[in-house]
């Protein structure tokens, strides 16, 4: 079974996830730490819980989600696995930072990509990547069916949906994503978003305005 630990990073609060199992295995996703602190944070859970990170996956490209990510090559060794339409966001986060009062950031490139139906492995489970754009390019969600949860990235969060007014954003398609790829999982299926709380699935069928 997946177990998800999550942390909020960086000053626009996004959060960042790390799936771990029995075996020890773990997946980060989304690592957002830019200060000394939450650099340290992430570690040493990884290490006191004695996980070994195999992958690290980036929701979509915006610099606010893979502020970290130089960080886990440097520590881990790892590069970023994302939907192949998300490359150009990606290789932008220079500009995205400048703009958005980051310090210089910069990323490895990735070396793999994730598709639309791919199944993640992770030791024994699975996660299933739903491509779903409309926030950005390259957006994805992963799904861990049998945990009966969701992480959305900036797609859909508690009672609200992601931008799309930033560039490759699209607010007709990125409903339809959800429409199609989200909301027609089990209601009780936990939604964990890129930033804020915690929702489900049959709460923001029933209240978000956006549906």
């Amino acid at each position: 079974m997946i177990s998800i630990e999550q942390f909020v990073f960086n000053p626009l609060q996004v959060n960042t996830y790390v799936l771990f199992n029995e075996s020890r295995k773990c997946i980060i996703v989304d690592p957002a730490c830019i200060e000394p602190g939450e650099q340290q944070a992430l570690t040493h859970f990884m290490e006191k819980m004695g996980l070994s990170p195999v992958m690290l996956i980036n929701t979509h490209g915006h610099v606010d989600h893979m502020v970290g990510n130089q960080f886990i090559f440097d520590v881990y060794g790892l590069s970023p696995v994302i939907h192949k339409e998300g490359l150009s966001i990606l290789q932008s986060a220079s500009e995205q930072g400048m703009l958005m009062g980051f310090p210089p950031v910069k990323s490895p490139s990735p070396k793999s990509w994730l598709e639309d139906g791919q199944m993640v492995e992770l030791g024994d489970d699975t996660l299933e990547v739903r491509y779903t754009p409309g926030h950005a390019d390259g957006s994805i969600c992963l799904i861990a069916h049998r945990e009966g949860f969701i992480i959305s990235g900036d797609v859909l969060f508690a009672g609200s949906v992601g931008r799309a007014d930033l560039p490759t954003g699209d607010m007709e398609r990125l409903i339809q994503s959800i429409r199609e790829k989200i909301l027609p999982l089990p209601g009780s299926f936990t939604i964990y978003p890129g930033h804020g709380p915690a929702t489900t699935v049959s709460e923001e069928k029933a209240h978000n305005p956006f549906f």
